[in-house]
């Protein structure tokens, strides 16, 4: 078995949750999995292609996981984006649309330098409107995006379509 089907095969899918009609991508057996977390780092490193990177961006809070750990890898910082309220110090908020009304997140004002290689990391790319405000706040404190990737790619969702102009990246 490769690396993605073993990766693929510590994923499994959850009908009806959060609510009736989703099937919930399940990353908690393959975070249990020693081998199958350091293939997935592997791959996301690997699809890199050996740009530089100077700041993670992991998003809450399943971006947390592996953002920290490529972060690590790579010899990079991590920022946390996190939502409204979560963050101590001054941040920058940007409001993004979901299914039904919209919610924010926020960035520390001072996470990013201007002119930094940055990486955007999350689990699963589905619509791509947590990834498109993402892409704003990292571009508005004026980092130069290197990257997005994901773990997962929903492609019947288009989120790819929503980050045009920006390379996308994503193991399965």
């Amino acid at each position: 078995m490769d690396k993605k089907e073993y990766i693929k095969s510590k994923i499994r899918d959850i009908e009806n949750f959060p609510k009736e009609g989703i099937i919930f991508k399940d990353i908690t057996p393959l975070l249990m999995d020693p081998k199958g977390v350091e293939y997935v780092v592997d791959l996301l490193v690997n699809n890199l292609h050996g740009q530089q990177v100077d700041k993670v961006v992991g998003m809450e809070s399943r971006g947390f996981f592996f953002g920290m750990l490529l972060a690590q890898r790579l010899g990079a910082g991590f920022v946390p984006v996190r939502k409204k309220g979560k963050l101590p110090y001054k941040t920058l908020s940007q409001t993004y649309d979901l299914e039904y009304g919209q919610d924010v997140l926020e960035i520390h004002e001072d996470a990013i330098n201007p002119g930094e290689k940055i990486l955007i990391h999350d689990d699963i790319l589905a619509t791509g409107g947590t990834a498109e405000a993402v892409v704003k706040l990292v571009e508005h404190l004026g980092g130069t995006i290197v990257q997005l990737d994901f773990l997962m790619e929903l492609g019947f969702l288009k989120g790819r379509e929503k980050l045009k102009g920006h390379p996308v990246s994503s193991i399965l």
